[in-house]
């Protein structure tokens, strides 16, 4: 309400001072009363700010005025409107106006407009104002400065109470538009005057904040020294001498020292302050105090407070950067210990980046401010905490990118990479920032980190630990203090990953030579050693300060393969080479180098250059003769398929060489299995590009008895596909598409067997690991993304909770105590004596000897059952990671599988995939399976559902196995109906369905002789489907059983939904299956079921197909046989009680809606009579329940017969109380009505008698009260009003449940009195016009509705106030104490 009357008396006010500029301006134009009463209505409607201008009278001679002033007005509504462009359009559209076509009259109405419109409420209309008189003024020189400040300090008045806030925003807007015109300056007067009013503007600071402040500096920034000399240093003289003591003064004495140095010369300084510097020993502590109140200010902003960052360049402008840095921030900021000190100099930290010199950058990334926000990066793990790192990340990008001194951008980034938390840095491995470093930075700083690797140097790291590992360390003593080799093993591990993590980063710019460069150097490190040294070899010149352990080269290692991915999908850095145009589109430029290679063949190729200088540099782990032959025959392959791809430039041939690459490789990471798996790879290749290129009779002789390479090949792939390897992964999936034309039964058996449950139960699918290999994974493995800071950080941490963890599983193993353990326990205690030979507690006290005898007895059992309790967790534990591994496994199994599907669709090997794959959804369905179980089964079935049973293609050459088609189809269809569960049921149909489409779009090859009975089958269904292989009667014998069997049995897993499936997918067979739909209409086992049958009737009659297949009479006696089962269905049913019943009706009604549209449309001779009677019957009846779309539907099939849907009028209530009183109970108690409890007695004792001593007629009150409420109703309701439930016993106002309807009174239904009930309350009959606000509008706090005046069951509410009546209360009590007595 306050708010309301504020906005009024704002709207009066603006109103007013239109009416004043409408006279002035008539008074100056001469105009007639008429024509300023419509320049006042003009300007009126354009001064409010919320309400939209109202067209202007059309005056009988226009004046020049008038006829402008509409688009004169609507300038000044532009420059409100929230939408930046549309102000600064009306701004300039208003500005060329005024100085094209100067008038008196519409300058000062504009001055008048834009003055006012500095205090508007709208955020978004200050500044536009500002802005419009700033340009106005600019623009228009002859306007006198002086009139337009006193017309701002006289219309927006801060002596002026009522209207504070609007003034103060008034008065600073006014003072900035003056500063933005440029014309301030030159008047020194008013200058000093608005300078003197923004000082005082600071107690305002609750409406302002800081916004006069900002202006004051925004002024100081830009006067000239002359102008700052002779008009404001007198004025802000007392400012800077107290700038001490707030941010704000001390702010604008470091602005001026910044702008004004020759006049705020040392001398002066020290006049001022007392000393000639700022920054000095004396004001440090002063200096700490105001930038920790400027600090708690900008809190809740996050922000850099601006006297800070002025400080710390009037620090670096006098020499004291280092006093500053050192007693300012460290010990002053950072010994407050709370979040916005601490945030503050972090902030210092960032912006001081850009202004310091390198020696300064040394001190100040070296000191105690990155000491803390190392600290404060590790704290702030906990979601709950803020987070300053990605702030300080923006900094340091912003630096880098703006920085040209390749020293600065290598001192930065070598400083934050070396603050580390005991060896590991905090800074994450994968930092974007890299990618601003110039070419020859990167150059350099991709050495740094190769040497510390090689020779790390913790003592020029700036190392630290957290409280919470300095009291795991304390409390651990010397067992849990972070040695140096493990403080040099995790720097190593960070450092080889952020080698890796430049490559892998697509923003930084980088060439061949520097990629390969860590390549070699990450593989080097990781299996070789350096012997002697070679000018040929550069990495065995770098020497290694502390010796590489065996977990740095798994690491190192681990992070090569990772690299290996990286390189094998590297877009191409240079020109694409004349080889890379084989390969698909897309990929030409993948894994490829300029010269055409690939870029592990060109690491293969550096690994055997390494092998062969075996005098400078041996493996760490030596080849055997038999891996060192596996070796080179590996490279004798690469070079044949390199010749071949050279004359032929197949994209086969370089897929399997880089797959015959990526296995040697990997035979310095695990030589043991890279061995066979070498010698298999190159048999099969061989003998696949010996079969394609001469297609040889006897590879094909010897098939029959070895196996087939294609075989060897998908038992070689599936061995890779077990290694946790993401590139193993991706190249085994490309190696298998090229592999997919030649494959065979048995290759895909080997495929299926590893899905296949049946054997996962039998054990003969097993997935191994090398042994550490989970160490390495979840260390720096290549398939897991960029391991958490917060991992590495605080290990203390994290081996304490893994302890408790398991002291809590140990203990609730303690729990589930066997009985062989609890035999044990007894005999120890009554062994010690401390039970009887009954169980019971013995009387008999132990002394110390025996009672600690006893104590280790029983400590000793009980360490034997934890250990038990742990060998079980630990074997359930292996059994639960077995099948974590096998179910892993399967995932990238189906890899292939959806390769297969994916690049040959047509291939007949793709039906021996069906029911495999069904066997699989159906076992993983029938159990509770964990989250990656899950996984595999939701892919498996997105693989069988997209790629299987609704692709686009599907082979066409199965025409001499349709028998087996067609037992699959027939086992398919069966196995649905088996299910218990609808899903698995509808997987099964569809892939039916799938089978279905097979067979009819094959053509059979010559037609079988059928046996007479066959073929008397085969000659009453028409043959629609030409020469194709589908057996149609075979097929609609196997849906009919199906179709038959989902609508008489109770329980059944079809759903109409498959059947309906089945009608569009093949309407032949809907052809077939409607005849037997029609008798289910009826006849269907529950209403359910035949509610169904009327859905598939629908949609099968809806279907353009089957109209087109049936000739005319076979049409028109499907219709009619429909038209009378659905009668009939509608004539036999019941009341519509319950959800079934009302589903079974509602879809017959539909049908029956289809069935006489299509017969009035198709003008078809099929009797509508019987429908007509028992439509009429459901609507004269109550079988159609209370819901609606029944009743809906069943009109709308009469409007189709021609009978038209009556409309209901208005029932008025019944004048007569007991017809009002029979159902009272129906009605709830409305807002207004008092409760039993609250009531008077004199209520019940007799009518009152108005004022005066006269009874007032009942029918003038009502008619009273009807007057007052009608004007009312029409105000829309904000807020609903609950509705509480009467109370048990008498109903509202004392009333009880009347009697029955007296004799001659017509009993009403129980509908029928809800309806006279409803009605009678002032709701809207049923059909009636009466809008439903109105209503709504009616049940108003204050508002009565009009109602007879006898009866009892009207809506109470408060009485409207009636003349000479007394105020609504007293009426209220007159008219219930009125009602009170006795009927």
């Amino acid at each position: 309400m306050v708010g309301t009357r504020s906005l009024r008396r704002t709207r009066g006010s603006r109103a007013a001072a239109a009416e004043q500029a409408a006279e002035q301006a008539a008074a100056e134009l001469k105009l007639e009363p008429a024509e300023a009463a419509a320049a006042e209505d003009e300007r009126g409607a354009a001064g409010a700010e919320e309400r939209a201008p109202s067209p202007a009278a059309a005056p009988a001679p226009p004046t020049p005025l008038l006829q402008q002033s509409r688009d004169f007005l609507d300038l000044f509504w532009g420059i409100a409107k929230p939408a930046q462009d549309e102000r600064l359009a009306a701004t300039a559209a208003l500005v060329e106006r005024l100085r094209t076509r100067p008038q008196g009259a519409e300058l000062q109405y504009a001055l008048k407009r834009l003055i006012e419109g500095l205090g508007a409420t709208r955020e978004a209309a200050r500044p536009g104002f500002s802005l419009a008189l700033s340009q106005v003024l600019q623009a228009l020189e002859d306007v006198p400065l002086r009139s337009v400040w006193e017309q701002i300090r006289e219309k927006h008045d801060l002596e002026r109470k009522k209207r504070l806030r609007n003034a103060a925003f008034g008065t600073v807007f006014g003072v900035l538009a003056l500063f933005q015109s440029g014309r301030l300056a030159k008047d020194h007067e008013v200058l000093v005057e608005a300078v003197q009013l923004l000082r005082s503007l600071a107690r305002y600071r609750n409406h302002l904040q800081d916004l006069p402040h900002r202006t004051l500096v925004d002024i100081l920034r830009e006067v000239s020294e002359p102008v700052f000399k002779a008009a404001l240093l007198s004025v802000l003289q007392a400012d800077f001498s107290s700038a001490l003591s707030s941010p704000d003064q001390l702010q604008l004495l470091l602005v001026g020292l910044q702008r004004f140095p020759g006049v705020l010369q040392p001398k002066k300084l020290k006049k001022l302050l007392g000393s000639a510097a700022v920054v000095t020993e004396e004001t440090v502590p002063r200096l700490v105090e105001v930038l920790n109140a400027a600090a708690k200010t900008v809190k809740k902003e996050k922000v850099l407070p601006p006297v800070a960052l002025d400080l710390m360049r009037i620090a670096l402008q006098e020499g004291t950067f280092e006093l500053f840095w050192k007693g300012v921030v460290e010990d002053g900021l950072l010994q407050e210990h709370s979040g916005p000190s601490s945030y503050t100099a972090f902030r210092l930290l960032g912006s001081a980046l850009p202004l310091l010199s390198l020696e300064q950058l040394h001190m100040v990334l070296h000191g105690e401010v990155m000491l803390r926000y190392g600290d404060h990066v590790l704290s702030a793990q906990l979601p709950s905490r803020f987070k300053f790192a990605p702030e300080m990340e923006k900094y340091v990008g912003s630096f880098l990118e703006g920085c040209t001194d390749p020293e600065k951008q290598l001192a930065v980034l070598v400083a934050f990479s070396s603050l580390t938390n005991q060896g590991y840095p905090v800074v994450p491995s994968l930092w974007s920032v890299v990618r601003h470093l110039r070419p020859e930075v990167l150059h350099r700083y991709s050495s740094w980190l190769q040497d510390m690797f090689l020779r790390p140097d913790l003592s020029c790291c700036l190392d630290f630990s957290t409280s919470r590992q300095k009291k795991n360390a304390v409390e651990a003593e010397s067992g849990r203090v972070v040695t140096s080799e493990k403080s040099v093993c995790r720097l190593r591990k960070w450092l080889i990953q952020r080698l890796t993590s430049i490559v892998e980063n697509p923003q930084v710019t980088k060439d061949e030579a520097f990629i390969m460069g860590i390549a070699r150097f990450c593989f080097f490190h990781s299996f070789f050693e350096t012997k002697k040294l070679s000018k040929d070899i550069p990495e065995s010149e770098q020497q290694i300060s502390v010796p590489l352990d065996s977990e740095s080269r798994d690491i190192s290692g681990n992070a090569f393969f990772s690299l290996l991915q990286t390189l094998n999908s590297l877009p191409l850095l240079g020109e694409a080479p004349k080889a890379a145009l084989s390969l698909p589109k897309g990929k030409a430029g993948h894994g490829v180098m300029a010269d055409g290679q690939l870029w592990i063949q060109h690491l293969v190729q550096y690994a055997d250059f390494l092998l062969s200088h075996s005098k400078n540099v041996q493996l760490v782990k030596p080849f055997s003769a038999e891996e060192k032959a596996a070796w080179d025959r590996m490279l004798q392959s690469t070079e044949l398929l390199q010749q071949r791809v050279k004359n032929r430039h197949e994209a086969e041939i370089m897929a399997f060489q880089q797959l015959l690459l990526l296995v040697g490789i990997h035979l310095f990471k695990a030589p043991g299995e890279c061995v066979s798996l070498l010698d298999d790879l190159q048999s099969c290749i061989e003998k696949a590009l010996d079969k394609k290129a001469k297609k040889a009779k006897k590879v094909a002789a010897a098939g029959a008895e070895e196996p087939q390479w294609v075989e060897v090949m998908v038992e070689i792939l599936l061995a890779l596909l077990s290694q946790p390897s993401r590139l193993m992964r991706q190249v085994c999936r490309g190696v298998f598409t090229r592999v997919c034309p030649h494959l065979n039964r048995k290759a895909l058996q080997l495929i299926l067997d590893v899905l296949d449950p049946d054997q996962e139960e039998d054990g003969t699918v097993v997935v191994m690991e090398e042994p550490g290999q989970k160490k390495r994974l979840e260390e720096a493995g290549e398939d897991e993304s960029e391991e958490d800071l917060d991992g590495d950080e605080d290990e203390g941490r994290s081996d304490d909770s893994e302890a408790s963890e398991d002291e809590d599983q140990a203990s609730a193993s303690d729990e589930e105590v066997d009985g062989g353990f609890r035999q044990q326990l007894m005999n120890v205690l009554q062994a010690g004596k401390a039970l009887d030979a009954d169980g019971e507690s013995s009387e008999e006290e132990l002394d110390d000897d025996a009672m600690m005898a006893l104590d280790a007895r029983l400590s000793s059992l009980f360490a034997e059952q934890k250990l038990r309790a742990q060998a079980k967790r630990r074997e359930k534990d292996a059994v639960q990671k077995e099948k974590n591994l096998r179910c892993d496994f399967k995932i990238k199994v189906l890899d292939l599988v959806e390769g297969f599907l994916t690049k040959q669709p047509e291939n007949p090997l793709v039906l021996e995939l069906v029911e495999p794959l069904l066997a699989v959804i159906e076992r993983s369905m029938s159990r509770n399976s964990a989250k990656q179980e899950q996984d595999f089964l939701r892919k498996t079935a997105d693989i069988f559902t997209n790629q299987l049973c609704r692709a686009k293609q599907y082979c066409h050459s199965v025409a001499d196995r349709a028998e087996d088609l067609h037992a699959m189809l027939e086992r398919l269809v069966q196995q649905a109906g088996r299910q218990v569960d609808s899903a698995v049921a509808l997987y099964h149909f569809s892939a039916s369905l799938y089978l279905l489409r097979v067979l009819k779009g094959n053509t059979a090859k010559a037609p079988a002789p059928l046996s007479p009975k066959k073929q008397r089958k085969v000659s009453v269904l028409p043959q629609a489907e030409g020469s194709s292989c589908l057996d149609l009667a075979r097929v609609t014998h196997l849906y009919t059983e199906a179709l038959t069997s989902f609508l008489s049995k109770r329980n059944s897993p079809f759903t109409a939904a498959m059947f309906v499936d089945l009608f569009t997918r093949h309407p032949m067979i809907c052809q077939q299956l409607v005849p037997v739909i029609l008798p289910f209409i009826t006849t269907g086992v529950r209403p359910y079921h035949q509610a169904q049958a009327c859905l598939m009737l629908l949609k099968a009659l809806q279907m353009r197909e089957l109209k087109q297949a049936l000739e005319g009479p076979a049409w028109r006696e499907l219709i009619g046989d429909s038209v009378r089962q659905t009668t009939e269905s509608l004539r036999i049913v019941g009341k519509a009680v319950n959800k079934k019943a009302r589903l079974k009706m509602f879809k017959a009604l539909e049908l029956l809606v289809f069935l006489i549209r299509t017969v009035k449309e198709e003008k078809l001779p099929t009797g509508l009579e019987a429908p007509l009677a028992v439509l009429q019957t459901l609507q004269q009846s109550d079988c159609l329940g209370t819901t609606g779309r029944l009743s809906d539907l069943t009109w709308q099939a009469l409007k189709l017969l021609g009978i038209q849907r009556p409309k209901e009028d208005k029932v008025r209530a019944p004048q007569s109380k007991d017809v009002a009183l029979e159902e009272p109970g129906r009605r709830k108690r409305k807002k207004g009505f008092l409760p039993e409890t609250k009531k008077r007695k004199r209520r019940q004792e007799g009518p009152a008698a108005p004022e005066g001593g006269k009874e007032r007629p009942a029918a003038t009150a009502t008619t009273a009260t009807t007057t007052e409420g009608a004007g009312k109703r029409k105000r829309k309701r904000r807020r609903k009003p609950k509705q509480r439930q009467p109370p048990p016993g008498p109903q509202v106002n004392g009333t009880t449940e009347g009697p029955r309807s007296p004799l001659g009174t017509p009993a009403l239904k129980p509908s029928q009195t809800k309806a006279v009930v409803n009605r009678a309350s002032g709701s809207p009959a049923p059909g009636s016009e009466e809008p439903r606000k109105d209503f709504q509008g009616r049940k108003r706090k204050g508002v009565l509705d009009a109602a007879p005046p006898a009866t009892s069951l009207e809506k109470k509410a408060k009485l409207p106030p009636t003349v000479g009546s007394g105020g609504p209360k007293a009426q209220l009590r007159k008219k219930l104490g009125t009602r009170g007595g006795p009927h």
